[in-house]
């Protein structure tokens, strides 16, 4: 059995940082993610670290990762750790980003890349990168006449994230991930990068190297994961991620391919299948604040495994929910605010005296009705051409409203009591391109969140869910759950560092499915 282990080391936070969260726009997934106008970028602490490699007894390469700052960090790129193994720079967001390294070439020219299973795409930058001398000037560049095994290609290439965008040109070469080496191997030499949120130019990264499935971008190369099954390289069609979030401990984490270290989880896993073969993607079931339901996913919900992602994301009506009983500062919402005022009261009644809530919106004429849930009737309006007087924001709050008036009718609470609770999240509700802040002396006051996968509540404490930046008195502390809305086939949960550094993630495609097991 081969696996291949590539080891993550904290570093202290520093001053300030990016913190995002990578979504790799297909052609559909454009269509969907352009239009939401939500900056998943997040100024905080900008953490780096250095990376070394042996080998151990069992035959496996470990590539481990050593604290350091900044200043130290960027100019330490050829420093070799205390076994030996070649050094590498790498980036820690607030324990929730982290990044490894991986050679091109004979020998080998190194670099730092995001391991993204929500992309199947792999580029670094190019030695031909004259278009953003920000970005250029400051990164680790693949220059492809020092390679011997350099195979030319050409043809063009581009790829939009949603926070930015890379273009250039597929070249082929032999890719070192640990101690495998994957022949003929194609990838993006990024010439230019689009980077309107300024991740690419403030981040230290050198490219991402994608291991989602071949799905996502059935036109473009075969993906690194890919060959390394072709090329026998693994013997099982697996990879896991473990994260170690204990700040005081030099690894910080780890990912195996071909493989599962029994060291890193206790427990078994609880295994769900897959229910899209491109993104990681599964059936989540109930969301649960404390010990009591939302009510959100009593249906299912779609969510996604992304190692690209770092904080929670979900659909704003349930992280409105959340944020609230943690007691986030949010923003007021006047379009929320509003339907509540002028509706409030009817749709209550409604929802008592129903028993098909998703048709509420659409029987007070904010939403048409689709035969199975309210639609915006703006968004109708666009497709069937009809001429409509009311916005797509009021059926979106309308329908956040249904589901904070269920989740209080649970509760058995009064119609009075509802209605205050919904106004309060309306003035509650996450603003998506800003941080929710909270008082980091109410932590231990937090309720816990649990997620169902697999029929099993994955619980996050309030330590697992809270992001704390610095920790001295003056520190600040912030939700780890973040709005974002996918429109239809949506809603879509991410789960991102936040519930990977909790849980052990394993990536299995030969099963096709994701399981999960407590972290150690």
């Amino acid at each position: 059995m081969t696996f291949v282990r590539i080891k993550f080391i904290h570093a202290q936070f520093q001053s300030r940082s990016l913190y995002f969260i990578l979504f790799p726009l297909t052609q559909q997934a454009s269509m969907e993610y352009k239009l939401q106008n939500m900056l998943l970028g997040f100024c905080l602490s900008l953490l780096l670290a250095n990376l070394g490699s042996s080998v151990s007894d069992d035959g496996l390469v470990r590539m481990g990762l050593k604290k350091r700052k900044y200043d130290q960090a960027v100019r330490a790129s050829d420093d070799r750790s205390s076994n030996g193994g070649h050094g590498v720079v790498l980036k820690n967001y607030l324990n929730v980003q982290y990044f490894g390294e991986i050679g091109i070439g004979t020998p080998p020219q190194t670099f730092n890349v995001v391991f993204h299973t929500g992309s199947s795409k792999f580029w670094v930058i190019s030695a031909n990168c004259f278009f953003s001398a920000v970005v250029c000037d400051t990164h680790a560049k693949y220059n492809s006449s020092w390679s011997s095994t350099y195979k030319e290609n050409g043809t063009d290439a581009a790829i939009a994230y949603s926070v930015g965008a890379v273009s250039g040109f597929y070249s082929s070469d032999s890719v070192k991930v640990g101690d495998l080496v994957v022949k003929n191997q194609d990838f993006i030499e990024a010439t230019r990068e689009a980077d309107g949120s300024g991740i690419f130019s403030k981040a230290k990264f050198d490219g991402i190297l994608g291991l989602g499935f071949q799905e996502t971008s059935p036109n473009s190369s075969v993906p690194v994961w890919y060959n390394m099954i072709e090329q026998g390289l693994v013997k099982e069609q697996v990879f896991s991620f473990w994260l170690n979030l204990k700040m005081d401990d030099p690894v910080g984490g780890e990912i195996v391919f071909g493989g599962v270290d029994p060291n890193h989880f206790k427990g078994k896993h609880s295994y769900v299948p897959l229910t899209r073969k491109g993104y990681w993607q599964f059936d989540m079931g109930d969301v649960l604040i404390g010990d009591k339901t939302t009510g959100h996913c009593s249906k299912g919900c779609s969510v996604t495994a992304d190692s690209g992602a770092d904080l929670f994301a979900g659909p704003t009506s349930v992280v409105a929910m959340i944020n609230h009983e943690i007691g986030t500062d949010g923003v007021v919402s006047q379009e929320c605010k509003a339907v509540v005022s002028q509706h409030g009261s009817t749709i209550l009644d409604l929802l008592i005296a129903t028993a098909q809530p998703e048709k509420v919106c659409s029987q007070i004429g904010l939403c048409a009705f689709d035969g199975t849930r309210g639609v915006s009737v703006g968004i109708r309006s666009v497709v069937v051409n009809e001429s409509v007087g009311d916005s797509p924001g009021s059926c979106s709050a309308c329908e956040m409203a249904v589901v904070w008036m269920q989740y209080q009718l649970k509760q058995n609470q009064t119609p009075e009591h509802i209605l205050d609770y919904v106004n309060d999240l309306c003035e509650k509700m996450p603003n998506p391109p800003q941080l929710s802040y909270v008082d980091c002396n109410s932590i231990s006051k937090m309720p816990s969140i649990s997620f169902t996968i697999g029929g099993k509540a994955f619980q996050l404490s309030p330590k697992d869910y809270i992001l704390r930046e610095g920790s001295d008195p003056a520190s600040r502390c912030f939700s780890g759950f973040t709005a974002y809305d996918v429109p239809p086939p949506g809603p879509l949960w991410t789960l991102g560092y936040i519930f990977m550094g909790r849980y052990h993630t394993v990536f299995d495609y030969g099963n096709l499915r994701v399981g999960f097991a407590e972290a150690v």
